[in-house]
């Protein structure tokens, strides 16, 4: 990073524009702004919840299973993604359950949704998802989006 410039705040990944890195999304507005947010990671890091990692497992099982993926894929994108500056959050706790409960339950979330809220909302960071719950949630409590113009529902499995 050049000396002088201030540090830009993470962004939130969620899952679903991670996995559209390799899955194309149907709207050309959401392609575009997977592709924004990866370009943005040369800038600012990306933070995610622990259970993020076991979507992004979970997501590329389900798409092998289903032959909509091949193996040799998935493991080429696995590679490119831990190559990435994707920070992994560990502050968890009474306080964080306690939390990710209350947001859960004032935005009719799943508690996996509202941990990607807590934390967005925790570090002031830009939060990227395609899930329209969750972009919504985030604008009612006061968050900010990465990709404000997408938002449509998940193909997550």
């Amino acid at each position: 990073m050049a000396r002088g410039r201030a540090r830009l705040a993470p962004v939130v990944l969620d899952a679903s524009v991670a996995l559209a890195w390799l899955v194309e999304r149907p709207l050309a507005a959401e392609r575009a702004a997977a592709l924004a947010v990866l370009r943005g990671l040369a800038a600012r890091p990306a933070l995610v919840p622990v259970l993020w990692h076991a979507e992004i497992v979970n997501a590329l099982a389900v798409g092998e299973r289903r032959g909509r993926l091949a193996e040799g894929h998935v493991l080429e994108f696995l590679d490119k993604l831990s190559a990435l500056p994707i920070e992994t959050d560990t502050g968890h706790g009474p306080r964080w359950w306690a939390e990710v409960r209350a947001l859960a339950r004032r935005h009719g979330l799943s508690a996996y949704d509202a941990a990607y809220l807590e934390l967005a909302l925790r570090e002031r960071a830009e939060l990227a998802t395609f899930d329209r719950a969750l972009a919504r949630a985030a604008r009612e409590a006061g968050g900010r989006l990465a990709c404000p113009g997408a938002g449509g529902p998940t193909d997550q499995e």
